[in-house]
């Protein structure tokens, strides 16, 4: 059972993300803002503005401290955590960021566009450091490993590439999808790699191999987005389907299924210790999940034009306009 409804967004979700204490979660959406929210309250903390395009990915860095944006206005940014404020804006893209990553020591971060280019970029800089080309499309994803020693980077060419963070050479190439690959995800020992994709299909990968131990069944429309928990037990996918899936990775089968948005999935997160999964919906919605229960927590909706205005009683209004004004929010 839904527990409380959240206003504050004003359009679709694209990107969810936990800081590291589990208390804030970011998000991105195409109204171009960043919002920070309170976890255990649902309050919205603050709304960072700035991007001049729709906002396609939100992570935060290790320490908690920075918040990195991709846009579609090709930019990526760098945020205060605590204040709000942009500290960099990383320019060199030449089409919309789809993905952004911090490495884990929190040195580096890494974006993926649609200009075909992975961008490694200096955090207490701005500068980028290296450029890599390997890709025939767009790219839709990129990770560090744990370690902060390998990258890996997904795209519509329906593959995965592995590159050597210190030379930016490629290590390897993971095929066996059959459509565009949507999303990857280091587990938390770095022996694994998820990733999903548009065959319906979440894939789990042996890193030193290369080599795919299991392919998980069950979603009925494309996989956009894999996540990891904090413990490696589980794969959480979301989908155009309307769903998320929680895998159970060593059995290779689904634990639970989590229903509740009405359009599709484009982003999960697991919070730090592993207890709720936040997810971001084409349905203008944020939910938070508990993952013993697989019951929605909290939903945080959109917040249209005109919520709560009361119109029953407005004159010269044809069924056309209100219908619109509906759609907006609107009592009629």
């Amino acid at each position: 059972m839904c527990l409380r409804i959240l206003q504050g967004y004003t359009s679709l979700i694209k990107s969810v993300a936990f800081n590291p204490n589990g208390r804030t979660l970011a998000s991105g959406s195409e109204d171009q803002a960043i919002r920070l929210w309170k976890v255990d309250t649902g309050q919205c903390l603050k709304t960072l503005h700035g991007h001049a395009n729709r906002v396609r990915f939100v992570t935060f860095s290790p320490d908690g401290g920075i918040i990195a944006s991709g846009s579609e206005d090709e930019t990526v940014r760098l945020w205060d955590a605590d204040t709000g404020h942009c500290l960099k804006i990383l320019q060199g893209h030449t089409h919309l960021v789809r993905s952004v990553a911090f490495s884990p020591n929190g040195n580096l971060l890494v974006s993926g566009s649609h200009d075909q280019t992975v961008r490694l970029w200096d955090v207490a800089t701005g500068q980028c450091l290296q450029i890599l080309r390997e890709h025939a499309s767009l790219i839709w994803c990129v990770a560090f490993s744990p370690d902060s020693k390998v990258l890996a980077s997904s795209g519509d060419d329906k593959k995965i590439l592995l590159w050597d963070v210190a030379t930016g050479q490629p290590l390897g190439t993971l095929s066996g999808h059959n459509h565009r690959v949507w999303s990857v995800s280091f587990s938390p020992d770095g022996s694994l790699i998820a990733s999903g994709s548009d065959d319906q299909t979440v894939r789990l990968w042996e890193v030193s191999t290369g080599k795919p131990i299991n392919t998980l069944q069950g979603h009925t429309g494309g996989v956009r987005c894999v996540a990891f928990s904090p413990d490696g037990s589980l794969v959480a996918s979301g989908s155009n389907d309307q769903t998320i899936l929680l895998w159970d990775v060593a059995v290779g089968q689904c634990a639970k299924s989590l229903r509740g948005h009405t359009s599709r999935v484009w982003s999960v997160a697991f919070s730090p210790d592993g207890s709720i999964i936040s997810s971001g919906s084409d349905d203008g919605t944020i939910k938070l999940w508990s993952v013993y229960e697989g019951a929605c927590l909290k939903t945080l909706r959109s917040e249209r034009l005109y919520e709560r205005m009361n119109i029953v009683d407005a004159k010269g209004l044809t069924e056309g306009q209100r219908a619109t004004l509906s759609t907006l929010g609107a009592t009629v």
